[in-house]
């Protein structure tokens, strides 16, 4: 086992220990890790060199997103965009595999799709989605205090709501850069999304579904009380977007229950066993974080764990504006899957790591690294570095972000071509 160093700028040492593991398993978040952070979801872009390199990692490589796989939005289209014709990537093996939605939408890398655990009613429930949303937007921004005129909400909505198929959203970065000078307008429209979104949740347990859906906030303040997220309202002088996805997700679509279905398909894959059994999805996994690591400590063995790679960059940690207390908030929808990934090295001696990608650079609002005082810090442990990460982590947190890549996803992509390559 090698000694591990916070922070780490040294990606050429982090290559040569997983170029050398043979039992390694890479989980990777899309969003501002493999392509840019874009305000249009629809201009994102994957490069071709990735996606030969994912193929190479064939069983050794799993998405975790909570965005999806298919629909308009869904990044199998972004993929087929980098070939002739949109059948090759099914027919060379070169969609990206893994979970989606949080974690219950399941594809393997020749587009075979499923929603395990997912029902019909369920299903029909989240495709209404859409429709009631631009609906709500439509009489919301033609009254006060918006009174947006009707090309402006057009232009405005239909780019705001994600008709996905298992998590539909409401991205509000087109609002934040709209009322860029006006930011006052951006935080009450995020209020007036919240009680719509609660509307959606009352409206579903009115059809017989109770508890069948939650509402994630992207990126969020952390979770209260209830185990429920809470919103992370823009900063009032406009700079910060704070929350900027509402999406309604279904039960047991969250990342850190993802990394268990990943490892259970994982060791069926190598071993041909399902230790958690064949059907075992996110739907019926257990809510609580200790409980899932007694799941896993309970049903895999320790012998055949593998080594993760956790990679992720939309993690947390501030106070908020006018909090006397100073109570610190830490959150992102990358934190509960790379803590998961993180305790799982622990729990079972594997020497994991967690890979945090610098998103700040794309088109939505981030607290970035100072990578110059990283690099200071390495060199001069006197250095305090938590200035450099200010925003993100902080001197309690939890959560250890063993290497970052300040240059964000084209540095990671080069990063990670290379360890194809060598693998």
């Amino acid at each position: 086992m090698t000694t591990k160093t916070p922070f780490s700028l040294d990606h050429a040492a982090l290559l040569e220990e997983l170029a050398a593991t043979d039992n390694l398993l890479v989980i990777q978040d899309l969003d501002g890790v493999c392509m840019g952070l874009v305000g249009n979801p629809l201009t994102r872009r994957l490069e071709r060199r990735y996606l030969d390199a994912t193929r190479r990692l064939d069983g050794h490589f799993f998405v975790l997103t909570n965005g999806e796989h298919i629909g308009s939005r869904g990044v199998n289209g972004i993929v087929e965009a980098q070939f002739e014709t949109p059948d090759r990537p099914g027919e060379q093996g070169r969609y990206l595999p893994g979970l989606a939605a949080g974690g219950v939408q399941w594809q393997d890398r020749f587009g075979a799709v499923s929603h395990p655990g997912v029902s019909d009613a369920e299903l029909a429930f989240l495709e209404a989605f859409p429709v009631q949303a631009e609906a709500f937007l439509e009489s919301l921004l033609s009254r006060p205090p918006y009174d947006l005129s009707s090309e402006a909400r057009r232009d405005l909505i239909a780019a705001a709501v994600l008709d996905n198929i298992a998590s539909p959203t409401l991205n509000l970065n087109v609002f934040h850069r709209h009322w860029q000078a006006t930011p006052a307008y951006y935080r009450a429209l995020q209020a007036d999304i919240a009680e719509f979104m609660h509307a959606r949740l009352e409206a579903a347990r009115q059809a017989g579904l109770d508890d069948a859906f939650f509402i994630h906030y992207a990126p969020n303040a952390g979770h209260d009380a209830d185990g429920n997220e809470r919103l992370r309202q823009g900063d009032e002088n406009g700079e910060g977007a704070g929350t900027t996805d509402f999406q309604l997700m279904l039960r047991g679509g969250v990342k850190e229950i993802g990394v268990l279905v990943i490892l259970n398909r994982y060791y069926h894959r190598h071993t041909g066993h399902y230790p958690l059994g064949e059907a075992f999805n996110a739907r019926e996994a257990p809510r609580d974080h200790k409980a899932l690591l007694r799941l896993a400590s309970d049903h895999f063995d320790p012998a055949l764990m593998p080594r993760i790679v956790g990679v992720g960059d939309t993690v947390t940690s501030f106070i908020p504006s006018g909090d006397a207390r100073g109570e610190r908030q830490r959150g992102g929808s990358d934190r509960g899957f790379l803590t998961m990934i993180q305790q799982l090295g622990e729990t079972f001696g594997s020497d994991n790591r967690v890979l945090y990608v610098d998103s700040s650079g794309g088109e939505v609002r981030r607290p970035g690294v100072d990578a110059e005082r990283l690099a200071r810090h390495a060199g001069n442990p006197d250095i305090e570095v938590w200035p450099a990460l200010e925003g993100i982590s902080d001197a309690e947190d939890p959560l250890t972000l063993d290497a970052i890549f300040p240059a964000g996803h084209t540095q990671y992509i080069d990063f990670f071509c290379e360890l194809a390559a060598r693998r």
